[in-house]
């Protein structure tokens, strides 16, 4: 009875050890990645040059508002007719409203191409931490931004991330 007891122990023991040895973890903070990638600088900077001008055109506007609003004022000041004044009041509401609707048409497009260059940077990303993942036999790979506890068995791999995407 003994002996069959050692035996079958010797037969399961190696399965449970190949059982816990085949679930590997890892962890990567993609988002430090995403800064360093060079596709990321450039997006950005591309992103930059389109704020810088819509800000321009953005400042013109507010600028002729401006002139508008100190244009009516002196009218009224001067007492002119009501006919003038309104139609000046018009001219600046219009100016406002077309102000307004760049602002948002402007915000709406920067969003939009945010959202066009960032995507593809993103899931190059992706690619690189699944193939990561699927070479080094990984069970998972974790965001290391959300772990709350990181055991010793939790490998750190941001290197080899960064490695297949070329990155020193």
């Amino acid at each position: 009875m003994f002996k069959k007891f050692i035996l079958a122990a010797l037969v399961a023991a190696p399965m449970m050890l190949s059982a816990q040895s085949a679930v590997k973890f890892g962890m990567v903070n993609p988002a430090e990645i995403f800064q360093v990638m060079p596709e990321t600088a450039t997006a950005q900077n591309t992103l930059k040059a389109a704020s810088d001008k819509y800000q321009q055109q953005g400042k013109a506007l507010q600028d002729e508002l401006q002139k508008k609003s100190q244009e009516l004022e002196e009218l009224e000041k001067a007492k002119a007719a009501q006919a003038t004044i309104e139609a000046k009041t018009k001219e600046a509401q219009d100016l406002y409203t077309r102000l307004q609707n760049f602002s948002q048409t402007a915000q709406q497009d920067l969003q939009k191409q945010q959202e066009t260059l960032m995507a593809p940077i993103q899931q190059k990303l992706q690619n690189a931490i699944q193939a990561v993942g699927a070479k080094g036999g990984y069970t998972a790979i974790l965001d290391s931004a959300t772990l709350l506890y990181k055991g010793n068995s939790m490998e750190d791999v941001s290197a080899k991330v960064k490695a297949e995407l070329g990155i020193k």
